[in-house]
């Protein structure tokens, strides 16, 4: 049997579950957010941790709101404006065939951070699903995040 070794998802495998909110720590201006990768009014954009294929991209409102209706026109507009503005950026340096765009709320939707609304951004390409995670469940993940922030950031 061959073997594909990612020993950077062992952090997150052997972690303990992380106490306060990911959207709540990052938009604060430090050093800590290198995977910030777009700012707005009342949003900001960040890299996936663990993404489903390069440049998966997470946008959220600055306040913590775990639903919709919970924010404010001005707050919903701004997180649209930067979900289009991050695909677009994605369409420009990544050319994807596709993408999936969705919001998973609460845990039963799938949520993993249930009490921070946030919208997924995962580029998708022709064949980009394989034999890989079909028969051993395993997703290859070409570039490693800290290109990838790169990259995005840059332009």
């Amino acid at each position: 049997m061959d073997k594909l070794w990612a020993p950077w998802r062992s952090k997150y495998i052997y972690s303990r579950k992380r106490k306060g909110c990911i959207f709540c720590e990052k938009p604060t201006g430090k050093k800590t957010d290198r995977y910030v990768i777009g700012r707005a009014k009342h949003s900001f954009s960040m890299l996936n941790l663990y993404p489903y294929n390069n440049g998966h991209v997470m946008v959220a409102p600055c306040r913590h709101v775990r639903s919709l209706e919970l924010l404010s026109d001005a707050e919903i507009t701004d997180l649209m404006r930067l979900v289009n503005k991050m695909k677009l950026k994605i369409d420009k340096l990544l050319k994807p065939d596709g993408y999936n765009i969705g919001i998973n709320i609460g845990k039963t939707g799938g949520a993993g951070y249930a009490g921070h609304l946030h919208i997924h951004i995962v580029p998708r390409w022709v064949g980009d699903t394989n034999f890989m995670p079909v028969l051993s469940g395993t997703k290859v993940i070409s570039e490693s995040l800290d290109a990838m922030s790169g990259l995005l950031k840059k332009r």
